[in-house]
């Protein structure tokens, strides 16, 4: 491995540890936001996210490029079912950290994994080896358990980790810039997010609430912009084993921060989920002998 090589994967792997510690530290920001109503703090997200995104791509020169897409009907297509599940996923999340359930949205993130990889053997006939399968089979054990031992069906667990499984394989499909692209979905979910705005009474949170909402309420563009800017950075410098291992950090980081910080009950249901769940990321992790193949 070239010296060049090496400051390369060195700097892969800082912005993306960057990334993954920015999205991991999430639920503060939304707890934050809590006293703010969920679809309004969604609509200021897509906003703001707009004026961050389309910035950054005249900066980086790929205003070309953005505005290709819209003259592209396959891809403006497909950018608008992308949109369409990141909005959900937006939406739940923020909705899951404002309701004291930031516990069970980091357990729909560690999920996540599995889930694409049976997104991958569905719709581009992806081999699951019998270790991947039976790695699947532990994840949806957890689930299962975790839906007995709860009041009622887990259901910001199983949408967080569809919607951001689709949103990954729709943007898959679809041969766009990751920066371009978070620019085209959040363009295409601007007017309905102004028209939201405009209906709050009195011009909604970011006028009437205290300074710091609505710094807040403004910085979410460059919340939702900056991570994923690092990820992209680093995603194209690392290999994709370590990048996949690193993806780790994110949830185990929100759990952290629900159960230490937020107060949030970590029962035995949750200890045996977690136990299935991590045996199945364990599985899948471990290093593929031929015989997998």
């Amino acid at each position: 491995m070239t010296d060049h090589s090496i400051k390369t994967s060195r700097q892969g792997a800082i912005s993306a540890l960057a990334a993954y510690l920015c999205w991991g530290m999430f639920p503060l920001y939304f707890k934050a936001l809590a006293g703010v109503e969920s679809l309004e703090v969604l609509s200021h997200r897509i906003v703001w996210g707009v004026i961050s995104t389309v910035a950054l791509v005249v900066m980086l020169n790929k205003a070309e490029a953005l505005a290709a897409v819209f003259h592209d009907r396959k891809r403006l297509l497909g950018l608008t079912g992308s949109a369409i599940c990141i909005t959900l996923n937006w939406g739940v999340y923020i909705w899951s950290v404002g309701h004291h359930h930031a516990l069970d949205a980091s357990i729909g993130y560690y999920v996540l994994p599995l889930v694409s990889v049976v997104l991958g053997a569905i719709f581009f006939k992806e081999r699951l080896t019998p270790r991947q399968m039976a790695s699947v089979a532990l994840v949806i054990i957890g689930v299962i358990v975790l839906a007995s031992g709860l009041q009622g069906f887990p259901w910001i667990v199983v949408v967080l980790s569809l919607s951001f499984g689709g949103y990954g394989l729709l943007r898959k499909m679809v041969p766009v810039d990751a920066l371009v692209g978070l620019a085209v979905e959040t363009l295409l979910l601007c007017p309905i997010a102004i028209l939201y705005l405009l209906t709050r009474h009195d011009g909604g949170a970011i006028v009437n609430s205290d300074g710091l909402t609505t710094s807040l309420l403004v910085i979410s563009g460059p919340v939702t912009a900056v991570p994923l800017v690092l990820f992209a950075y680093g995603a194209r410098r690392l290999k994709l084993s370590t990048l996949g291992l690193m993806q780790y950090i994110n949830p185990t980081i929100q759990m952290s921060i629900a159960v230490l910080l937020f107060g949030e009950a970590f029962t035995m249901t949750h200890a045996v989920t977690f136990a299935f769940i991590w045996g199945g990321l364990l599985l899948y992790s471990l290093p593929a002998k031929r015989s997998d193949g």
